[in-house]
């Protein structure tokens, strides 16, 4: 970073922050759940619930944020496993939400770079869902999202030394899922 270079404001309205955590949020969602409209639903949610803090200080805003779209994909997590759970019973596949239009490619794309970065952006996402719930919040809060140690801390309500340990753990464990990405 040059030295003239000053790090980035914080935005200071509520419209501002959420505008400057929205797509950030959706790939974290998108990634952790592996579907779009559970992604965008659960930072929606997520956005709603943070209007309800917006008297808090702007410094709060980011790690309640963080936290509160952590426990919208818990939740989202386990309402899915009942969906599953229910539609195995009535003997349908509960897995076929895919949107025709999404499908279609895109004129504006290399077709090899879009397959291959689909590709690897699906690999990542299979390796984080396998991994536990708390080595996965501390992999998307700390590298997806950029948070540091003590705002990954308070996102996920454990100490410093926990979020340390949690992500080693992840790292670990990505690296022995993504060997042939390499």
């Amino acid at each position: 970073m040059p030295f003239d270079a000053a790090p980035a404001a914080e935005p200071t309205s509520l419209d501002a922050f959420l505008a400057s955590v929205e797509r950030r949020g959706f790939r974290m969602a998108e990634l952790a759940l592996g579907h779009r409209e559970d992604a965008l639903d659960a930072v929606q949610e997520a956005m709603i619930k943070l209007v309800g803090y917006r008297d808090r200080p702007p410094a709060e805003w980011k790690p309640l944020f963080w936290a509160i779209l952590r426990r919208q994909v818990t939740d989202r997590h386990r309402r899915n496993a009942v969906r599953r759970k229910v539609m195995a019973v009535l003997g349908r596949d509960g897995d076929s939400r895919d949107d025709p239009l999404e499908m279609l490619p895109d004129p504006n794309e290399d077709p090899a770079r879009r397959h291959a970065d689909g590709a690897a952006w699906a690999a990542l996402g299979k390796a984080v869902r396998r991994l536990p719930g708390r080595q996965r919040e501390a992999y998307l809060l700390r590298e997806l999202q950029g948070l540091d140690v003590a705002e990954t801390a308070a996102a996920m309500g454990c100490s410093e030394g926990s979020v340390k340990t949690h992500l080693s753990r992840a790292m670990s464990a990505l690296r022995i899922h993504l060997e042939q990405w390499r």
